[in-house]
């Protein structure tokens, strides 16, 4: 099993206290095994006030709250029975499973945040011959020409049309071959 993303629902002004209450339940119930990251998402925002511009951290999804956890039978009854949790979002009924989120959705809201996930681990050298692997040029094969480690990519010309032309591709996105 592994660990994916999972969206809980809460009282809408309750989020901090549902995430404290679940990392308390997670501690006092042996589960950091299972349970790992509870986020509220959040972002800065300006605002001005008597005329003072003040930043306040505002939440992007009210009455939301983010799980990282594998899920087991055991995991998913402390988050659900957790206080201030009204359910999973993406379950069907109070006994069906949830539904974890795309990866390319959790590394949109923790970049929105300012909090990255790891990056991967970068296996390329230039002028290695890669194969795209997803994506609108998949199977094209190409050289790696730059590697852009602040960014976690690399670009590669492939031939398309009789011309050499560059891309910018993530790492997940190609392959050695």
């Amino acid at each position: 099993m592994e660990k994916r993303w999972y969206v809980v629902h809460t009282y809408s002004g309750y989020e901090n206290k549902v995430k404290t209450n679940l990392e308390k339940r997670v501690e006092s119930m042996g589960m950091q095994d299972k349970i790992f990251r509870v986020l509220v998402p959040t972002e800065d925002e300006v605002v001005t006030k008597d005329g003072k511009k003040k930043t306040v951290q505002r939440k992007v999804y009210p009455g939301y709250v983010l799980v990282e956890m594998i899920q087991t039978d055991d995991s998913w009854y402390v988050v659900r029975n957790t206080p201030g949790v009204t359910g999973f979002v993406g379950s069907t009924g109070s006994g069906s499973k949830p539904t974890p989120l795309m990866p390319e959705e959790v590394d949109q809201i923790l970049r929105h945040m300012g909090m990255e996930e790891p990056k991967p681990k970068m296996e390329f050298e230039l002028k290695d011959t890669v194969r795209v692997k997803h994506g609108p040029f998949t199977d094209f094969i190409g050289t790696v020409e730059e590697i852009l480690l602040d960014k976690s990519k690399l670009k590669v010309h492939v031939n398309m049309f009789g011309r050499e032309t560059p891309l910018e591709l993530d790492y997940t996105q190609v392959e050695k071959i």
